[in-house]
């Protein structure tokens, strides 16, 4: 299991919602008896599981960036990257309401920047919501080359939280931010890394191996 993980498992991100709507199923369970209460029920299961915060095993190898979140590729596209203003190949993985949402590192690094920026909340699974929707990028250098690793809010995601700041080590799997309800997170990778997902794969936030670095050893022949 990830060392890195103090977590409980069902993320503190979701006991507020969660300890009301069991108040609520509750309170009409004793009020007007368990059918009238069964509705409410099921949504108490699906805050529950929509909260849940596993731990991860990550998978060994320095030159590893590993998926920051659980979801479906939807974009594997040549972009520039507007934080660092250079050349990057745009990974963008999109998380529906029945995924984990906790944001994890893809890297051993250090965070040089975070950079929030407000904006709409269309459907994240539209590549327009990577320019469109309220964002937060954090910059991280790694001793292989910098990446930018956004979380973007989604058509129902009210809140991204980041926890890190300027400074901070971070190491590859390690929890970083959550985002509330439906939303992706775009890992914006320099083109010379090797990807090792395909548009469409469903992957898992630090168990699943996103791209790798090049072996600085190895040359083009």
């Amino acid at each position: 299991m990830n060392p890195n993980y103090p977590h409980p498992l069902i993320a503190r991100e979701g006991w507020p919602y969660l300890a009301g709507i069991a108040l609520v199923s509750l309170s009409v369970e004793w009020g007007l008896g368990f059918l009238w209460a069964l509705p409410f029920w099921v949504l108490t299961l699906f805050v529950l599981q929509f909260f849940r915060d596993p731990p991860r095993g990550v998978p060994v190898g320095e030159r590893l960036i590993l998926a920051p979140a659980d979801g479906r590729i939807v974009a594997i596209v040549p972009v520039l990257d507007p934080w660092l203003q250079c050349p990057a190949v745009k990974v963008s993985v999109f998380m529906n309401v029945f995924n984990v949402h906790s944001n994890r590192s893809p890297v051993h690094g250090k965070v040089r920047q975070i950079e929030y920026r407000p904006g709409l909340f269309v459907n994240a699974d539209l590549d327009k919501a990577s320019e469109a929707n309220e964002r937060n990028a954090v910059i991280l250098d790694t001793p292989y080359g910098a990446l930018t690793c956004v979380q973007v809010a989604g058509l129902i995601a009210r809140r991204i939280l980041c926890y890190v700041s300027p400074g901070t080590e971070v190491s590859a799997g390690e929890r970083y931010g959550f985002i509330r309800f439906g939303s992706r997170v775009d890992v914006y990778l320099p083109p010379e890394v090797h990807i090792r997902v395909a548009l469409g794969d469903v992957v898992k936030a630090t168990t699943t191996i996103m791209a790798e670095w090049p072996d600085p050893e190895d040359k083009p022949s």
